[in-house]
């Protein structure tokens, strides 16, 4: 039977000891697809749009490396990690926004959640800044891409 990386042997929540694990270069991919109903999707210029907050797809960049970085101040059994990299990239497909969040570092921990987080917050801000126009925005998903570096590497097919 599978356990739980997070439940120690008492069935109690713990952090997962990583002291003993290599150091190795970790990389992860998230995606978060946001269907744009057509009153937002017709403001959309030049690849973005641009609100009286400002520019959404600018903004949810920001907000999503911001919030990639404070993963393990969100989560509670997450280490706190000194991310190396971590980018937005937001791609138009049809009506939907595909947000991309890569996040990289050198350790002996992985970074998927750190893109998860990333790209949702992205996600979320995109909601938030594009909600006058329209409260149909849909967050379809958010699911991890690929991941890579650590025990066991993952490519969504």
């Amino acid at each position: 039977m599978a356990c739980f990386s997070h439940i120690n042997e008492h069935g109690l929540p713990t952090m997962v000891d990583v002291g003993e694990k290599p150091v190795s270069q970790r990389i992860a991919v998230a995606r978060s697809i946001v269907e744009l109903p057509p009153a937002v999707y017709e403001r959309l210029t030049d690849n973005d749009i641009v609100t009286k907050k400002g520019s959404v797809f600018q903004t949810a960049i920001i907000a999503g490396i911001m919030a990639a970085k404070k993963t393990g101040e969100l989560i509670p059994l997450c280490h706190p990690l000194g991310l190396d990299n971590c980018s937005i990239n937001i791609q138009i497909n049809d009506n939907n926004l595909m947000i991309d969040c890569t996040a990289g570092i050198t350790s002996k921990t992985g970074v998927e959640m750190e893109a998860l987080v990333g790209a949702t917050i992205a996600a979320l801000t995109v909601y938030d800044m594009c909600k006058s126009l329209s409260h149909d925005i849909i967050i379809k998903e958010t699911k991890l891409m690929e991941k890579s570096g650590g025990l066991h590497e993952y490519k969504r097919t």
